[in-house]
């Protein structure tokens, strides 16, 4: 894990301390989130987890908002309790009082969109093509049948890929 997100964690705990007077148990820290979540607090497990993508592409922004915006998370957890709502009054106090930043409850860093494969199925149609996801073309290797909605004929395979 990178050190700075490390000491920002504990950055944050050490305002909040200060702010409500009273400590709070630090969290696990993890970098294993994938996709398009920038980070994602687990409250019951005092668990923080970070997008190692979206921190290398983002670091001033992610170490300033995204860590600050998650530990918040934990720090209301531990106030208030398991009855408020994620990004309620609650949290929006710690981010604004605490933090002294806005609370957004949504990052808008540059997630690109995967590129996936399709593998290209065909009926009798006339430029009948199924571009299929690999999800339905590992079901049609299992035995699965996908027919036309215009023809009814079974759709089949053409050995052609394509990534999107």
């Amino acid at each position: 894990m990178p050190e700075l997100l490390h000491t920002r964690v504990e950055a944050c705990y050490l305002l909040a301390e200060d702010f409500f007077k009273r400590r709070f148990p630090r969290p696990e820290v993890s970098f294993k989130l994938r996709g398009q979540k920038a980070g994602v607090a687990h409250l019951t497990e005092n668990l923080l987890r970070f997008n190692p993508k979206l921190y290398a592409e983002n670091r001033e922004h992610f170490l300033k908002q995204t860590v600050a915006h998650e530990v918040a998370h934990l720090i209301a957890h531990e106030m208030f309790g398991g009855r408020i709502q994620p990004h309620g009054e609650e949290w929006q106090l710690i981010m604004r009082g605490v933090y002294e930043l806005p609370p957004d409850r949504c990052h808008t860093y540059d997630v690109g969109r995967r590129k996936s494969t399709r593998y290209l199925y065909l009926c009798q149609c006339p430029n009948g093509e199924f571009p299929f996801s690999g999800q339905r073309h590992s079901l049609v290797r299992q035995g699965r049948r996908y027919f036309c909605r215009r023809c009814r004929a079974t759709l089949v395979f053409s050995g052609e890929q394509r990534v999107e």
